[in-house]
């Protein structure tokens, strides 16, 4: 089963996943790299008394980036968080209305973030800022990638929005619910399932 997504068919959300795609595998395979190079520090520390500098702070940085990454990530499989025991308890147009206002105020919220970073990012550039750190690392840097991240949530977001509105106003009422409701257990057992299935197969291979 292919896991469902809030995007309709087409070249944009086919753009987006891609990108989306992308930067969480990049970000997957850098946590596994700064593991490894935490566990050689820890090592180094321990046995030979020698340390890396600024390993640590390289982890705050990744864990920021991480997280703006995760973000639109999760939006698009619909993995967030839902608190839905009263929502079902609504008539069906309800629910469609309350989802499509879930993704308006997520994509307020997601642009207010943009827009805060962006200020962080112009200022951090103006001041010449870098870290109080052995590194003195051009904050910038970190920033721009942990903005971009910011920039991905954005455009997934109020794409989806956009998208909700209008199936809203088509009176898709089904197809809102399908889409940006909250994922059912069967759901949830039946993506599981296809990805354990797959791996086991790769495997056998």
């Amino acid at each position: 089963m292919k896991i469902k997504t809030i995007f309709p068919a087409g070249a944009v959300s086919r753009g987006l996943n891609l990108v989306t795609d992308i930067s969480v595998l990049a970000c997957g395979w850098w946590l596994l790299a700064l593991s490894v190079m935490t566990c050689f520090e820890m090592l180094g520390r321990k046995v030979f008394g020698f340390s890396l500098q600024g390993i640590d702070e390289v982890g705050a940085y990744t864990y920021a980036v991480v997280g703006s990454f995760g973000f639109g990530q999760a939006l698009i499989t619909r993995s967030h968080t839902r608190v839905d025991f009263l929502l079902s308890r609504f008539s069906a147009r309800t629910q469609a209305l309350l989802n499509v206002l879930a993704m308006i105020s997520l994509s307020a919220i997601a642009l207010l973030c943009l827009w805060r970073a962006t200020h962080v990012v112009l200022d951090s550039i103006d001041m010449h800022s870098t870290a109080a750190t052995p590194l003195s690392t051009p904050m910038w840097i970190p920033q721009s990638i942990w903005l971009f991240g910011y920039l991905l949530f954005s455009l997934v977001a109020s794409w989806g929005a956009l998208y909700s509105l209008k199936l809203f106003f088509k009176g898709n009422t089904k197809e809102i619910n399908i889409a940006f409701g909250p994922q059912t257990l069967e759901e949830e057992i039946e993506a599981e399932t296809d990805i354990h299935l797959k791996q086991t197969r790769g495997v056998a291979r």
